[in-house]
């Protein structure tokens, strides 16, 4: 048959369709394994999404256990078993990922690996760019990306999550600097940060009147909404001694105390993940308790022990914290009382510690070990 012009053009036309069939299907494949492809036609074939959506989160089945006699809140984030978080994953591209990995195994915090790519800019129906991020957390809905340079090179990653929370404003996203790796790391005692000399405090953040002021502001209002009941106090090990002493002092109620301390991350394979070390003197059936912390930043201890409560049946539940640090916050907590809301600084001092020192500073002080590490290694 002879070779005509309008034989070629069809030939070339199907060519290119059955090209981007195929690129579909690769797009689409991992999707479908993470379970996250009900929006995946569009974004696979590069279309432009005209009317942004979050990624769907599946119908949660109703359970097949009798229920408790006291069913958990909903602001607590609970496992959800319907996920289906898959064994195996390709390598991580950084040593950093895995150290993230494990701390969210820990405290069973499902998560996948790079599950999507959202399309960020077009030429014409061919996407030219994109955003993949690192994790996607599917019980709490957030996506991470982390990052180890230095914040004056990211630049173009901080591009990227603005073009995706303009395109994509329901998907929440989080970006971790290197700082925040490590800090993260450092907090469990491991890491580039818990090296060399221990590092001196470069500025009081809040000095010991304003502690005590705050402190028994906090007094009040916890006698004001409880007046003529009685609570009991349970504070977490082992920073809290210095707050919790002070606190009860302010509290003019009739009150029981009592403590629990659990079990944190080490990155030594910790089998079973987090768990209470210590349990409860006390029966909590029936009592109005409220969980005394020092800090609150990533959300996933706090999380933790407060499913671990409410499987007790208290009548009340609430948080009192002397610290909230919400910009590191991953899991949405709520906390009742709160002292003072801190920047994303390393605080000690007033039982806060680095490497058990500084517990016993009278003010609360901001700590750069990364900075000591730099200053030591020029």
């Amino acid at each position: 048959m002879q070779d005509r012009p309008e034989n070629r053009a069809s030939d070339e036309a199907s060519a290119h369709w059955r090209s981007r069939r195929w690129r579909a299907h690769r797009r689409q494949a991992p999707l479908e394994a993470a379970g996250l492809a009900a929006d995946a036609p569009a974004l696979a074939s590069g279309q432009r999404p005209t009317s942004p959506q979050p990624a769907p989160v599946p119908h949660r089945p109703p359970p097949t256990h009798p229920p408790r006699s006291r069913p958990v809140p909903s602001e607590y984030a609970s496992p959800v078993p319907h996920y289906q978080v898959p064994t195996s994953h390709r390598p991580f591209a950084h040593s950093s990922e895995g150290e993230v990995a494990k701390i969210l195994d820990f405290y069973n915090v499902k998560w996948l690996y790079e599950p999507r790519s959202f399309p960020l800019r077009w030429d014409g129906d061919r996407v030219t760019e994109m955003f993949t991020p690192d994790f996607y957390l599917p019980e709490l809905d957030v996506y991470l990306e982390l990052t180890t340079m230095k914040q004056s090179l990211v630049t173009a990653k901080n591009r990227k999550l603005r073009r995706l929370r303009e395109l994509y404003p329901e998907v929440k996203a989080r970006l971790l600097y290197r700082r925040d790796i490590h800090r993260l790391l450092a907090k469990y005692g491991f890491g580039p940060l818990v090296q060399g000399k221990l590092p001196p405090v470069e500025k009081v953040l809040l000095t010991r009147p304003e502690i005590d002021r705050r402190v028994a502001e906090l007094g009040v209002a916890i006698s004001r909404e409880y007046a003529g009941q009685e609570v009991l106090l349970v504070g977490v090990l082992r920073g809290v001694f210095c707050f919790m002493a002070d606190l009860m002092r302010q509290i003019t109620l009739p009150m029981s105390i009592d403590f629990m301390s659990v079990s944190y991350y080490t990155g030594a394979g910790d089998e079973g993940g987090a768990r209470v070390t210590k349990g409860l003197d006390l029966d909590l059936a029936g009592r109005h308790v409220i969980l005394v912390e020092d800090i609150v930043d990533t959300g996933m201890t706090l999380n933790y022990l407060l499913r671990y409560l409410q499987e007790q049946n208290p009548a009340s539940v609430k948080v009192c914290a002397l610290l909230d640090k919400r910009v590191r916050r991953l899991v949405e907590v709520q906390v009742d009382y709160a002292g003072f809301e801190v920047p994303d600084e390393f605080l000690v001092g007033y039982g806060l510690d680095y490497l058990e020192r500084y517990r016993n500073l009278p003010f609360i002080g901001i700590l750069r070990p990364e900075e000591h590490r730099d200053a030591e290694g020029a």
